[in-house]
């Protein structure tokens, strides 16, 4: 019975005199860029795949045992796609596809070791510590919050170890049916957010250790939280300016007045020079956001109200103003 020959030294992409070191090297680079949950539905498949074919060359290529049969091919290990065992080796299992499905294993696997000898990958030699994943995710802020600083929670969607396999994927030699093969598990968990005063739109705020949970006692990844600034009512944000908007009366910007604007600080009174036109900017030095020598300023663009209804008594007065800006006498 002849099956498609699996070359395990090319799938982990080293030559066949690589050390026990450069091989779990090797391995822990591929798992990592290959882990299913790394990657989206539409790649999902294929990962799994290469994943299921990385895990199964480690598992021979790891033991010695196992990778000293696997080495006896000598000379035929190139002679195509199809293999069929040599009559000569001894103690091998040779049975067509005995569970295959269920282990995930190849045929040429199962044909060449057996199905029922070991248990899962990794079992006869550690793959060693490897550092978890890191994770980027998008956090919300209001702009009194990035003012102020302080402290958010949230909730954090994440992936966890497995608890049934170990990370590994299996279980008694099949896909572990708690992960679906994955190694890692949905959860949520609370965090809490220091904010630094004056982070701006785009901001990374790194929360070390808080990202993809380690394998084999390895280190956690770090979580890098990236700020977007929801959408104020008053305030649009220009750097480490602001920029309101206020209406005043046509006499207000004609002769000037003093009138009340909006700071993150509270209301404060401003003064209107007379002859303001429409859409000039008014600055309040200092009242803008925090930067590193200070603070920003805030300013305040002046748009005219120009009233729809008017009284007999404000109609006649403007039509005084208009008369005398033609230089007609007025009655």
């Amino acid at each position: 019975m002849s099956v498609k020959f699996q070359d395990y030294y090319e799938i982990l992409g080293v030559g066949r005199n690589a050390t026990e070191k450069e091989i779990k090297a090797a391995y822990r680079k591929l798992a990592r860029q290959w882990h299913p949950d790394l990657h989206t539905e539409k790649e999902k498949a294929g990962a799994e795949e290469k994943f299921k074919k990385i895990n199964e060359a480690y598992e021979v290529l790891s033991d010695l045992e196992k990778r000293s049969k696997y080495d006896r091919l000598g000379a035929t290990w190139r002679d195509g796609e199809n293999f069929r065992p040599p009559p000569d080796m001894e103690g091998f299992h040779f049975h067509a596809n005995a569970g295959a499905g269920a282990g995930g294993f190849s045929d040429f696997f199962e044909t060449f070791f057996g199905g029922g000898s070991f248990g899962r990958p990794g079992r006869t030699a550690r793959r060693g510590q490897v550092r978890g994943q890191d994770v980027e995710s998008q956090m919300e802020l209001t702009l009194e919050e990035v003012y102020r600083g302080g402290e958010k929670n949230f909730q954090l969607s994440s992936r966890e170890i497995c608890p049934e396999c170990g990370g590994e994927g299996y279980v008694q030699n099949t896909f572990c049916s708690n992960c679906g093969g994955t190694g890692l598990k949905s959860s949520t968990k609370a965090i809490t957010v220091k904010i630094p005063p004056g982070v701006r739109e785009g901001s990374l705020i790194r929360l070390k250790g808080q990202g993809g949970e380690g394998f084999d006692g390895g280190p956690g990844g770090d979580l890098y939280l990236k700020v977007h600034l929801a959408p104020h009512p008053v305030f649009r944000v220009q750097g480490s300016d602001l920029e309101e908007e206020i209406e005043i009366w046509p006499d207000q910007a004609v002769l000037g007045d003093q009138v009340t604007v909006s700071t993150l600080d509270g209301p404060v009174s401003m003064k209107v020079p007379p002859g303001t036109g429409a859409g000039r900017r008014l600055r309040l030095r200092g009242k803008g956001l925090p930067e590193k020598d200070g603070r920003g300023d805030l300013y305040v663009r002046v748009k005219i109200d120009i009233p729809n209804h008017l009284t007999d008594e404000e109609r006649q007065l403007y039509l005084q103003l208009a008369q005398l800006r033609k230089g007609a006498p007025v009655h």
